[in-house]
């Protein structure tokens, strides 16, 4: 066979396509476990995050995960427990389902020495870019919101990113689920107004009025079906 020939260069070409696909897949194989413990650890580290825990340098994030997240569950919008594993739930299908009754609702039951019992709830909404989400933990009188911790894919920086930043964050400590006996998510709202519902507010993103709405609709759309669950806490 002529090395200048076409022919050969077509089958040379094919055998390095073929050498370099079987070496990214193995790569990718062999990568595959690493990647999903980090994939993991992030999230471990963004439910914690809701409670105020950071990992100290060198601590496995695992190991303090496991310390103070002393349980799972899983329930439906009755507040009835239908499984214990709420980590594999995928919360961001959960949210796509429009009819809450029909989700599956994960939550994390976190002990705190001196705070107490937590239960951290996931949320999964949509901001400009795309997608947003968090975590909101709440004391065990079920109404009382102890800490939120919110992320983004790919909202504005300076503008609707500054909802992962702790000025915006800190806004939820305190905050109330429940008012005058009605179930009312926490509102954020443009900065010197107020809802007209009475639910307790929050300051929106100054300049990200869309993701600032995003995390509203989020906390009420992803919170609602957790109400009955809620209340039972509160008994």
């Amino acid at each position: 066979m002529k090395k200048q020939g076409s022919l050969y260069t077509v089958i040379y070409i094919i055998i390095i396509v073929v050498l370099v696909g079987t070496a990214l897949a193995a790569t990718s194989m062999a990568l595959k476990d690493r990647q999903n413990e980090n994939i993991a650890a992030d999230k471990m580290k963004q439910i914690l995050a809701s409670v105020h825990i950071v990992p100290e340098p060198g601590q496995k994030v695992s190991e303090v995960f496991n310390k103070y997240i002393t349980a799972q569950t899983v329930v439906n919008s009755q507040g009835e427990e239908t499984g214990t594993d709420a980590f594999s739930v995928n919360v961001q299908e959960q949210s796509k389902i429009a009819d809450g009754a029909k989700r599956q609702l994960p939550v994390y039951i976190c002990t705190l020495p001196v705070a107490g019992t937590k239960y951290i709830i996931p949320v999964y909404g949509a901001g400009l870019w795309g997608p947003i989400w968090g975590y909101v933990a709440v004391d065990a009188d079920g109404s009382t919101i102890y800490g939120a911790y919110f992320a983004h894919q790919g909202e504005t920086p300076g503008l609707g990113a500054e909802i992962e930043k702790p000025f915006f964050q800190n806004q939820f400590e305190n905050k109330h689920l429940f008012k005058d006996g009605k179930f009312l998510p926490v509102a954020v709202v443009k900065k010197g107004q107020k809802p007209l519902d009475g639910e307790d507010y929050v300051d929106g993103i100054s300049g990200g009025t869309i993701t600032s709405r995003g995390v509203s609709t989020m906390l009420h759309d992803c919170l609602l079906p957790y109400q009955a669950y809620l209340e039972k806490l509160k008994h």
